[in-house]
């Protein structure tokens, strides 16, 4: 790289649909700047199946895009793969992000003059043996990366914890796409239709899999005093079909809609009058940042990544984890009371204007970046401010 030329970054993400951590990616690459910072997306197609979703929308936004296709489980050809794309696109800095991606990425690089980061959003829980095996084999080879930097407090101080790592580490905070959030002006017309038969809307946008708590957010859901609300659930997973019949059981079919995975999700987030995210295991949740940066009332569980968002009757509502009663009273207590929800709202917003800007989380990867290059403090002073 020639000096004040952009650092060229790929940055290696899942294959799947846009979640959370696909959606991070994207906010991260549209507000660095792009002067310094020239970014390509890429994934590791492991079956033909996968429709890349994080390549398609960066594609649209303006951004360079590869695919390795490396179909199977494990596949060697997609170190190979890469390790090609690395030479011949004279790549500087790979970032990686999911588990998979880390130890392919890691061979791939080796021996060459590209830097490697990853960024951990977070573990399992309830894992099968697979994926735990999968998890421990990424923390062990976190060390031989240039840098780590976790979305959040929890995740730093856990990854200090290994042997060789604390030095590499970087916590660099979860971030929200702020232009995203304050462009999207319309309502779904499904959450409208509700709206205008009075009812206020309830809202989860997430994966439908167990370390999501949606059971607890339906029985809370299913034992509310008020009558007048909906409950929207927009995402899709393996637990689609149980949730389902629970809700069918319960009789709630006329007051609980699944939407399932939606591009549109804040359409969505628009009209709902609170958001609830009822999580076992996060990070720092993307989910809940928009949802108070779009000045909706948020209600969440006592675990530590929705804590750093959260603090209890300030800007949201925490309930203890697993308890539904709990969290029925809160929804009873925002459903009742117009202004309690109204004060959350703007706290909230204001909590995520000030402190989780996109903006402000892209120029402190921005210094990272460069201080895999520059070593001198006083050179990356000069190069970034």
């Amino acid at each position: 790289m020639k000096y004040g030329s952009p650092i060229r970054v790929l940055h290696l993400a899942a294959p799947g649909r846009l979640y959370g951590a696909e959606r991070w990616v994207l906010a991260l690459i549209n507000n660095i700047d792009r002067t310094k910072i020239d970014s390509v997306i890429s994934v590791i197609r492991d079956s033909p199946n996968i429709t890349p979703a994080i390549c398609k929308r960066a594609e649209s936004l303006g951004f360079e895009t590869a695919i390795f296709n490396a179909y199977g489980k494990v596949s060697l050809t997609a170190i190979f793969q890469i390790r090609k794309y690395i030479l011949s696109h004279k790549i500087d800095v790979l970032h990686t992000h999911w588990y998979k991606a880390d130890i392919i990425g890691l061979l791939a690089a080796a021996g060459t003059k590209c830097r490697i980061v990853s960024t951990p959003h977070g573990w399992s829980m309830n894992s099968d043996f697979k994926l735990r095996c999968y998890e421990a084999i990424n923390r062990l080879v976190f060390p031989f990366f240039d840098a780590v930097a976790p979305v959040s407090s929890e995740l730093f101080l856990d990854l200090c914890k290994i042997p060789g790592l604390k030095h590499k580490a970087r916590l660099i905070e979860n971030g929200v796409d702020l232009n995203e959030i304050t462009s999207s002006k319309h309502i779904s017309d499904e959450i409208a239709a509700w709206k205008q038969n009075g009812r206020l809307v309830i809202g989860y946008i997430g994966q439908l899999i167990p370390r999501k708590g949606i059971d607890i957010l339906l029985k809370a859901f299913a034992s509310m005093n008020y009558c007048n609300t909906c409950l929207a659930i927009i995402g899709s997973g393996e637990q689609m079909g149980e949730l389902q019949s629970y809700v069918t059981l319960q009789g709630l079919n006329d007051r609980v809609k699944f939407f399932g995975f939606r591009d549109d999700r804040l359409d969505f987030l628009r009209g709902f009058d609170i958001f609830v995210l009822p999580s076992k295991l996060e990070g720092i949740p993307r989910c809940v940042m928009e949802a108070m940066a779009a000045g909706v009332a948020v209600v969440v569980s006592d675990i530590p990544g929705c804590l750093n968002l959260v603090m209890h009757n300030i800007n949201g509502l925490v309930f203890k984890n697993n308890k539904a009663n709990e969290l029925s009273a809160h929804l009873d207590d925002l459903v009742r009371d117009e202004s309690l929800r109204l004060r959350l709202s703007i706290e909230g917003k204001r909590y995520v204007l000030d402190k989780f800007s996109a903006e402000r989380m892209a120029r402190e990867y921005l210094k990272l970046y460069y201080s895999l290059y520059y070593s001198e403090q006083a050179m990356v002073r000069k190069v970034v401010n």
